[in-house]
């Protein structure tokens, strides 16, 4: 509660660079907007200073927690300001795009891959976003990535490809789906 006090105060007035949260409270408030979908937050947060790039303790950016918590308009607003769509997390590697895999939410899945990211990127396991959307069975994913050039040969750090993967999950349309592209 405390941390939306202090970040509507924020948002209200410009306030005297004294009156200011402390450097590491506003990164603080960053990560809450970005979670919360608090777009009204970024512009003010990022005139006063905070890095758009930073992980939190968990590692991850503030890109990454709007993308997996479904914030469309604070993602964009992010991006806007000059956050990296394409910094994966600091602990498994895993980017946005991944993120939004595991989520299912095909909007911002798309939003992401207008972001001009390596669509082939890998984690710390050589997964990638289009094994991640695999896994999950998200089929709308797996066409805009395969679309935007993802490569369904690559394998991870196990030998899986995405329809290895898709097999292990016993997802017959996905294994189709991937046989069938383009």
């Amino acid at each position: 509660m405390l941390s939306l006090l202090l970040a509507t105060a924020l948002a209200a007035a410009t306030p005297a660079p004294d009156a200011l949260p402390p450097p590491e409270r506003r990164q603080q408030l960053l990560f809450d907007a970005a979670r919360l979908g608090r777009t009204d937050m970024i512009e003010p947060l990022v005139k006063a200073g905070v890095d758009l790039n930073a992980p939190d303790a968990r590692g991850f950016t503030p890109l990454i927690l709007a993308a997996y918590n479904g914030q469309a308009e604070t993602l964009d607003a992010l991006i806007a300001a000059g956050a990296d769509a394409c910094k994966p997390d600091q602990s498994q590697g895993n980017t946005a795009q991944m993120g939004v895999a595991f989520k299912g939410n095909d909007v911002i899945a798309a939003r992401l891959l207008t972001a001009g990211c390596d669509v082939n990127a890998r984690n710390k396991a050589g997964q990638t976003a289009l094994m991640m959307a695999a896994l999950f069975g998200r089929s709308a994913q797996v066409a805009m990535l395969v679309k935007a050039g993802a490569d369904p040969a690559l394998a991870d750090a196990s030998g899986r490809t995405a329809k290895a993967v898709a097999q292990g999950q016993g997802n017959d349309a996905m294994v189709r789906q991937l046989e069938a592209r383009p």
